[in-house]
């Protein structure tokens, strides 16, 4: 199948490396070994309690010097409910499963139908060609857009970086050929601007 046509090109995002080796544990997974660990337990027995291997629970701690993330701290702020949760997630891909529209799903879970639309099309997976959506992979792709510092999509995305740079330059053309002049500033080739004599 031509890379033009395949619909994973057409899904508005850009295309995604490999993330490669799935995280060790979960979210949710994570929360209760670090609740463990503030409850005094060792990193042994916390990562049992949570559903994980010993060895696992033995390097969650030494990576993160005995400190939990601060997502994980008691003091954290709770996801906020804008956002949808994994539950919700998990519920979407059911109702989607059994031919449901988009209109019907959020009434079902009770969010409006722009936002289930946002969903499937943000977080769908891409990487088979299709359009599929998977709880656990769309909460993949939220938990990584929502990590900060973020990198700019100047630095990512070169043909936008390019047409920016092309627009400030003045050197664009309307379709009926005439060029579209780039924005006059006051300066040239300096960030302030020119610097003021000394008095």
């Amino acid at each position: 199948m031509s890379p033009r046509k395949r619909r994973s090109h057409r899904c508005g995002r850009a295309p995604l490396l490999s993330p490669g080796r799935p995280p060790a544990a979960k979210r949710s997974e994570l929360q209760r070994f670090w609740l463990g660990i503030a409850h005094g337990m060792p990193s042994e027995d916390a990562a049992l309690a949570a559903g994980m291997s010993q060895p696992v629970g033995t390097r969650l701690f030494r990576e993160a010097g005995g400190m939990a993330p601060a997502m994980f701290r008691s003091s954290a702020k709770p996801p906020s409910e804008r956002y949808l949760s994994f539950a919700e997630r998990e519920e979407i891909a059911l109702l989607r499963v059994q031919g449901l529209s988009v209109q019907e799903v959020g009434r079902r879970i009770g969010r409006s139908a722009s936002t289930i639309s946002r969903e499937l099309r943000r977080n769908a997976a891409t990487r088979g060609g299709g359009l599929e959506y998977r709880a656990s992979t769309a909460q993949w792709h939220a938990e990584r857009s929502r990590r900060r510092p973020k990198e700019a999509k100047l630095a990512l995305n070169s043909t936008l970086r390019a047409y920016v740079e092309e627009r400030l330059a003045g050197s664009i053309a309307a379709p009926d050929g005439a060029v579209v002049a780039g924005p006059t500033v006051p300066w040239n080739g300096r960030r302030h601007g020119q610097r003021k004599p000394r008095r």
